[in-house]
């Protein structure tokens, strides 16, 4: 049901005409992870356009929005992630962002009331942000060291072979600048690192261009929605480009150099759509994952349940012109109605949230699919699709669990929505890794969130080669954003984030004592070779949790994986023994000045280059710890 805080879609508002209902403020999750605290006036209602009373805003909340923040079925944020964000923020997605279609029936004057109410800060007090370097427009060439795109290779292996970092090196590292992101909860966009820079997109819908040496910013280029996906960089035309998504579905070429835009486009406009992986540049082609979040509308018994459907969009890298479009699933029709006569819909679902993995071999590219929103189940959710990259033709299909339907009504009180019967939630939300194994055969190994690694056999249709169980599995479980490989083994860290006392009403709760591990398994034989135990760092920290759900990052000398409980540690490659552990849930003093945190560690992974460590540092989200924080880590002479 992508209820996964990791990969699960934060349900982007609309409506259709004919619907008979206006979104609840339930179902009105935005990708940044903000339900707003709003009364969507009536036809005939005027209070909409009056100013709030004092205390008015505080009503609201309590009755239009506290069942959302409080309820653990939805993806929105605590009340203190809330707190969190820039007013500024919050008024822009009402005015023009995601949240817009609600901020219409709302007055400017409204609309800044409800931002600082819900921050606790004024419009206008936020200073603007400094650190621009000297030369703003420098040349910029890709040339050199660089960790590219969210798997560094288009086989995404997620390995760095020359780091720049020694082991012996990790125990003097240290941060050497740190960029604060205004205004936001939640660090998204994996960093890439090309041609002396850092690429990175934000949840407040900015991607920004940094120095890698300095920290300081090159440029800051304005998105129309949050920017989850990293930023992958190539050559078009002769010019060098940054390619990304945003979590309303559109794509996005801009020039490296200076962030002006190339070209942008919707990459589909089908129902609920966003983009949450990574897009991949290959042969003059960039091929574009589809998620879907109208699952999370469906704890509304009056939602029509459920038409969003995954695809992969394969666009002119020079233009932004529609090459192919391939969906995971037919239009959803009819399907009867619930209990209480709404008219139910599907199939739907089988969302792509990961970044597709390239076999240049085969002419072919493979993803993972999500569970089925809305009934009939279908053959190809939770499952690993190879599709031509010549015409989008699905060439064939290896379903890893089939039956897997599910919403957000199956975690609500009134399950009116929840198709019966309905499954775990083991969506494949991580990239797969395409491995060559030295004596002509070859691999495809992704992990699930079953709690299961698997290796598939693309010469053979995707026979299933060997599977291997690290952790327990669930919706906040398995192996959620991706493992990593050097070739020899495959490397997998456990999420398994368990909740304390799930109430209705309450604010989430994380178990200390559950999740986590870090694993290493045979590429050929799905072999044990080392695990690794969570670490018990929480203590008395509250809110905290050992699980490992970020991707993890590989290098000859060790690997990386960070926590939840706000550690990135790097482990040895051969044994699994912890080599460097530093703890992020701290303020940090940032070039640009902006007052930042460092929180839980989630999503992306980090990532190497030329010598330095760059770690994405806060996730508000799910009850993880808030931050907003770039680091960048190198060895102290």
């Amino acid at each position: 049901m992508s209820i996964c805080y990791i990969h699960g879609a934060f349900f982007r508002p609309f409506a259709r005409p004919g619907d008979g209902i206006m979104p609840s403020l339930a179902n009105m999750l935005f990708s940044l992870g903000l339900a707003a605290s709003i009364t969507l006036a009536s036809a005939h209602g005027a209070a909409a356009q009056s100013s709030p009373s004092p205390g008015a805003e505080d009503m609201l909340f309590e009755q239009n929005c506290a069942g959302c923040h409080g309820n653990p079925a939805t993806r929105a944020p605590a009340r203190a992630s809330l707190q969190a964000m820039s007013p500024n923020f919050i008024v822009e997605a009402l005015a023009n962002g995601l949240m817009k279609a609600q901020g219409e029936s709302l007055s400017s004057d409204q609309r800044i009331a409800l931002a600082e109410f819900l921050t606790g800060k004024k419009i206008g007090a936020e200073a603007p942000m400094a650190g621009r370097c000297k030369d703003p427009t420098p040349s910029f060439s890709p040339d050199g060291p660089s960790f590219n795109g969210w798997g560094a290779n288009v086989e995404n292996w997620r390995l760095q072979p020359q780091p720049g970092v020694a082991a012996a090196q990790l125990g003097r590292l240290e941060p050497k600048w740190a960029f604060g992101v205004p205004g936001v909860v939640a660090m998204f966009g994996q960093p890439s690192a090309v041609g002396g820079r850092v690429f990175f997109g934000a949840q407040n819908g900015h991607v920004y261009s940094l120095d890698m040496q300095s920290g300081c910013y090159f440029w800051d280029y304005t998105a129309g929605a949050g920017v989850r996906t990293a930023v992958t960089l190539g050559q078009i035309a002769g010019r060098d480009a940054a390619f990304f998504g945003d979590r309303r579905g559109r794509a996005y070429a801009i020039d490296a150099a200076t962030g002006e835009t190339i070209w942008k486009v919707t990459a589909d406009d089908d129902t609920a759509v966003q983009i949450t992986g990574s897009p991949v540049l290959f042969e003059g082609r960039l091929y574009v994952p589809i998620s879907v979040g109208d699952d999370s509308a469906a704890i509304n018994p009056k939602f029509e349940c459920c038409r969003g459907r995954g695809a992969i969009v394969a666009l002119d890298a020079a233009t932004g012109a529609l090459v192919w479009k391939t969906y995971t699933l037919p239009q959803a029709q009819p399907q009867g109605r619930n209990a209480i006569g709404t008219q139910l819909f599907g199939p739907s679902g089988a969302s792509i949230w990961a970044s597709p993995t390239i076999d240049a071999k085969l002419r072919l590219l493979y993803v993972g699919t999500g569970d089925n929103h809305s009934a009939p189940a279908t053959t190809t959710s939770d499952a690993v699709l190879a599709i031509s990259l010549d015409t989008g033709d699905i060439v064939w299909s290896r379903q890893l669990l089939a039956g897997d339907m599910g919403n957000g009504a199956c975690l609500s009180a009134d399950k009116t929505n929840c198709p019966e019967p309905h499954g775990p939630d083991y969506d494949l939300g991580s990239s797969a890794n395409l491995i060559a194994l030295g004596d002509g055969k070859r691999l495809l190994t992704i992990g699930q969130k079953s709690g299961i690694v698997w290796a598939l056999d693309p010469d053979e249709r995707g026979r299933i080669v060997w599977q291997r169980r690290v952790g327990a599995g669930g919706p906040l479980g398995g192996v959620q954003w991706g493992v990593a490989t050097n070739g020899k083994a495959v490397y997998a860290a456990v999420s398994d984030l368990a909740i304390i006392d799930l109430a209705l009403g309450q604010p989430l709760v994380l178990d200390p004592s559950k999740g986590g591990g870090l694993h290493a398994l045979e590429v050929a034989t799905g072999d044990v070779l080392w695990s690794a135990p969570p670490a018990k760092a929480c203590g008395e920290r509250k809110n905290c949790s050992p699980a490992q759900s970020a991707a993890v990052t590989a290098t000859p000398d060790f690997v990386l994986s960070g926590s939840v409980d706000g550690h990135i540690r790097a482990h040895a490659p051969a044994d699994g023994r912890l080599l460097w552990d530093y703890d992020m849930v701290k303020p940090f003093e940032t070039v640009n000045r902006v007052d930042a945190r460092g929180g839980s560690l989630d999503s992306g992974g980090p990532t190497i280059c030329g010598g330095m460590i760059f770690v994405n540092s806060g996730y508000g989200l799910y009850g993880g710890e808030p931050g907003n924080v770039l680091v960048a880590f190198a060895p102290r002479p």
